[in-house]
This record gives structure tokens, C-alpha cells and sequence, in this order.
């Protein structure tokens, strides 16, 4: 079970993105600063170059 305290973001160079709950919310955000896309049609997550996951 996922600890229910872990948040997430994604950072570019340049960047930083909101600390959100969930993974996912998180990687459907990451667009918003260029961090990266969500693949439409398979619904995986593509990180640009440099991009990097935060955890706190």
C-alpha cells in the first residue's frame, strides 16, 4: 500500500511543477510546465529530456 504522506512533481532545469497526492495526477499536470506528456492512446507518461520525479 502507497503511503498515503508521498507526494509528487515533476522538475525540469527551468521548472517546477505542484506537489500533488497521486502519481498520476502528477504525470497529467506535467504538460502545464513541459515536463512531459501523457501518451493518448496508451496512457503512459513520456518524460522529456531532463525532466526529473520529486517525492517528498
Amino acid at each position: 500500500m502507497p503511503d498515503p504522506t508521498c507526494q509528487f512533481r515533476f522538475c525540469t532545469p527551468h521548472r517546477s511543477g505542484k506537489w500533488y497526492a497521486s502519481l498520476g495526477a502528477a504525470q497529467q499536470q506535467a504538460g502545464a510546465i513541459g515536463a512531459g506528456y501523457l501518451e493518448a492512446r496508451t496512457g503512459m507518461f513520456q518524460p522529456y529530456c531532463h525532466t526529473r520525479l520529486e517525492t517528498r
